[in-house]
């Protein structure tokens, strides 16, 4: 039950959790269908990587490597960290296939490169690194 208590979350509540579980300002929060597309094209015009994190904002998981990802995405400003709530964006958790919250997808031109599912940080910490160096 305690899980489900934050789907009563006013809306506003939902923006301040959210954005307080982004962080830094390499962490970029994909809410539509055109702001994914956006972001994609900065990406392949600047040949950045892309790394996504399908989550949800009630997740014990998730929010466990919020702060993780977000740290991360702060020592690695040559790679786009983007973050897409599944509840929020169906869409493009079906397009990718999400299966368990959270997913990773590691991204070079659209084209997926690496996945982690789980929260796992010292994986995720682990591709990360990997894929630095490879840029």
């Amino acid at each position: 039950m305690g899980q489900c208590w934050t789907k009563f979350c006013t809306q506003s509540d939902n923006v301040k959790s959210a954005t307080a579980e982004l962080g830094g300002e390499n962490v970029h929060l994909i809410t539509t269908m055109e702001k994914w597309e956006e972001k994609n094209s900065e990406a392949r015009k600047k040949g950045k990587i892309v790394v996504v994190n399908f989550s949800t904002s009630w997740s014990n998981p998730c929010r466990e490597i919020a702060l993780s990802y977000s740290e991360l995405a702060d020592k690695y400003p040559s790679i786009l960290f983007l973050t897409v709530d599944v509840d929020k964006l169906a869409e493009l958790s079906t397009k990718w296939d999400i299966k368990a919250t959270p997913s990773f997808f590691f991204l070079r031109d659209g084209r997926q490169l690496d996945k982690l599912v789980g929260s796992n940080k010292a994986e995720l910490q682990k591709k990360i690194m990997a894929i630095a160096v490879s840029n």
